[in-house]
């Protein structure tokens, strides 16, 4: 019988995160610090075939999703390639992308044919605000990218990290955008994973995102679409333009018991939470073409998986460093 990825408390774990490149053309304020992040030698960080080798073995162990992250993983060169691989590899994986969508443009010839669940990241529609909180992106060229994508009628999230005294009075804008685009929106807590930057006071709970979003019209919780690779988020529909946005309370409401993830960096280090300060190596047996001990530390590491978040906090880490 096959092996599954199932932790102590029962949770099947059917989807991973994977950091493809720890680099990103943006240094976004609760991304990364001003000075960018630590280099990491070439040698370091998973070759494409290495990600492969990987995903293999995932699947093989009941993975359905794997989502690719970064830093901003089209910067990384020949990810078209890659995912072009990838699909003719797994054509049964679902096979999942978050970026920023400020190189998009450029390469959605390449990649539309090949059934990607597109997610951007999209804090504000104010160009200033924009430049301030990525430090040197062009909101335009990310407007672009998701205005093209749309067109194409592809699967296509907008994600929002909603921050007190910064975009929480552009919860319309940002709804009356995604509605334009056919993107489902989902509002997401700040969470505090660095708390240098995260405080009580920047913090909205997703009680007051849901009563600043739907203090006009008709809304109602709809359930989840049956799978398993499902997200954490709640989702409300309109009943009266059919617009079907969503709510992720990380922090307030955790969804722990419900995680079916898993992470692996850029560096192959597979973590079993977002907050978890220590990983497993992967990328040293995989590279010595031990398989057998590559799937035993992988579920090791799944079966070894916390209960709760908060039991890991430490607030000492950046999102680049983990992988979104």
């Amino acid at each position: 019988m096959a092996l599954k990825l199932v932790d102590k408390l029962g949770r099947k774990l059917t989807y991973v995160r994977i950091s493809v490149t720890d680099r990103c053309n943006f240094r976004c304020q609760y991304c990364m610090p001003p000075e960018g992040v630590e280099w990491i030698p070439h040698e370091m960080i998973m070759r494409y075939e290495d990600i492969h080798s990987l995903i293999r073995i995932l699947t093989e162990l009941g993975i359905k999703k794997v989502r690719l992250t970064g830093g901003e993983p089209f910067v990384r060169k020949d990810i078209s390639k890659f995912l072009r691989t990838l699909r003719l590899s797994f054509p049964e994986l679902v096979l999942a992308i978050t970026t920023n969508a400020s190189l998009l443009s450029k390469l959605i010839d390449e990649i539309k044919d090949l059934k990607i669940n597109l997610n951007v990241s999209l804090d504000t529609l104010n160009a200033e605000k924009f430049k301030y909180m990525t430090r040197m992106g062009n909101l335009n060229d990310v407007i672009n990218g998701i205005t093209e994508w749309s067109k194409l009628n592809l699967p296509l999230k907008i994600n929002t990290v909603l921050i007190k005294g910064f975009n929480e009075d552009e919860i319309k804008a940002l709804a009356n955008f995604a509605r334009k685009t056919g993107a489902v929106l989902r509002f997401i807590e700040f969470m505090p994973v660095d708390q240098s930057l995260w405080t009580q006071d920047s913090f909205i709970p997703a009680s007051s995102i849901k009563e600043l979003l739907f203090s006009s019209g008709e809304w109602e919780e709809v359930g989840k679409r049956p799978s398993d690779t499902d997200g954490p988020a709640k989702y409300y529909v309109n009943l009266e333009t059919g617009q079907r946005i969503g709510v992720i309370s990380a922090v307030s409401h955790h969804f722990c018991e419900t995680c079916n993830r898993l992470r692996i960096t850029a560096t192959g280090e597979l973590r079993n939470c977002l907050f978890a300060t220590k990983g497993i190596d992967l990328l040293s047996p995989l590279r010595a073409g031990d398989l057998e001990e590559v799937k035993r530390r992988i579920l090791l590491a799944s079966w070894e998986k916390p209960a709760n978040w908060k039991k890991l906090v430490r607030g000492n880490r950046h999102m680049s460093q983990i992988g979104g």
